[in-house]
């Protein structure tokens, strides 16, 4: 059966975001960049919410034009080539083979189609909302050296879930993961 892993950033007190909507401080150094390429092997749908949509369809059709380090030159023809899926009730339409869903639920039927495993990268309200479903099997959550002070949080409330640690791993010697299952 698919699995649906989230992939996230945040800052050490917690935040995906900064207080003026910034992601400038994440880094992604060669190691880390080998674990996301990991997660993106194992799946064949990436899984975002409007925002994260409209940031990412912004940068990677053209990333290593602007962007010619590694991650950039390896990840963009995965981006452009795999199936995504946005949740969203206001985006009227997306390119890049991407597929519009309006309610939580309606992932369920993606999840349970074959496949491999699919790919929430960011999108907390997305999280939340497929959380809330008991739909999220793996969480993701690298942390970086950062004290942003506010923003927006990791996770957006939802009722209590019981999480077992699977992996705790260090990278480039400036990034943690914490990577909590589905129990």
């Amino acid at each position: 059966m698919r699995k649906i892993m989230y992939y996230v950033h945040q800052s050490l007190d917690g935040f995906i975001e900064g207080p003026n909507g910034e992601f400038d401080w994440a880094e992604l150094g060669p190691e880390l960049g080998e674990y996301s390429m990991g997660l993106t092997d194992r799946s064949d749908t990436f899984l975002y919410g409007r925002k994260v949509w409209e940031l990412m369809s912004s940068y990677w059709p053209n990333a290593e034009s602007m962007n010619p380090d590694e991650h950039a030159v390896a990840f963009a023809p995965v981006w452009r080539t795999t199936p995504k899926v946005v949740l969203s009730t206001t985006l009227e339409s997306a390119d890049w083979d991407t597929r519009i869903v309006r309610t939580a639920e309606e992932i369920r039927a993606i999840k349970d189609a074959p496949g491999k495993d699919i790919l929430i990268t960011g999108s907390s309200s997305v999280a939340a909302a497929l959380t809330e479903l008991g739909l999220v099997d793996e969480y993701h959550v690298i942390v970086h050296p950062v004290i942003l002070g506010g923003g927006k949080p990791v996770y957006q409330p939802t009722g209590r879930r019981t999480l077992r640690l699977a992996e705790t791993r260090a990278f480039d010697g400036r990034t943690v993961l914490l990577r909590h299952d589905l129990v």
